[in-house]
């Protein structure tokens, strides 16, 4: 993968989205979320070209820019809340990824129903350190049918600080990455192992590296 061009076209495609009203039959928060996902997607290459700096950096730039597009979308828009403290974690901004976590509880997201809600609920509980909370909703929207169940799995593991659940999952999360023929915005990368080992990591559970076209060497 030629991931200088990749960032190239994400770090193009985020200036031209920018620049690009939102149209007429079209919601701005959207528009917004297409701003921020460049960014990601910027961050995303940086990563996996080794520039642990500069994939931060963009990382928590997109974090800024979904939040931007959270406040002007409907009430209910998890996915936001999600990318955004997607986006923290994988950027190493503790406090960013906190007050953000805070933020999607303060919304009610607790009581979201639904597994992209739950999904929001746990990720912002972990990162929280309400554990035992996150247990309970992680069970929940394993039953409720969150694709792919390993990212379920894989946080209710990380919340009782279940190693050998922890790796299972995660070599599961990253196989789903690797059957998939269709990436969001063209990226492929396992950037939900990512996700989950910032998790981990902080609770003392292994997180060696794995081999995969996928993951930054």
């Amino acid at each position: 993968m030629d991931w200088e061009a990749k960032q190239a076209w994400a770090d193009a495609e985020h200036a031209r989205r920018r620049s690009t009203p939102a149209g007429p039959d079209e919601r701005d928060d959207l528009r917004l979320a297409g701003i921020a996902g460049a960014s990601w997607a910027a961050g995303l290459a940086a990563a996996m070209l080794g520039d642990g700096d500069g994939a931060a950096s963009l990382l928590r730039r997109a974090a800024d820019e979904y939040g931007t597009s959270w406040r002007a979308a409907p009430p209910g828009s998890w996915g936001r809340p999600i990318a955004m403290i997607r986006c923290r974690l994988m950027a190493g901004d503790v406090d960013g990824a906190r007050a953000d976590a805070a933020a999607a509880l303060e919304e009610g997201v607790f009581d979201a129903a639904g597994p992209i809600g739950g999904y929001c609920a746990a990720l912002a509980l972990l990162v929280l350190r309400r554990d035992d909370e996150a247990v309970s909703v992680a069970e929940r929207i394993a039953a409720e049918g969150l694709q792919p169940a390993a990212v379920a799995h894989g946080l209710a593991a990380i919340g009782r600080g279940d190693g050998a659940a922890f790796s299972e999952a995660r070599a599961a999360v990253l196989r789903s990455f690797e059957e998939r023929e269709a990436f969001l915005e063209d990226m492929p990368v396992a950037d939900t192992v990512l996700v989950l080992d910032a998790l981990a990591r902080p609770r003392g559970l292994p997180t060696p590296s794995l081999p995969s076209a996928l993951l930054p060497a």
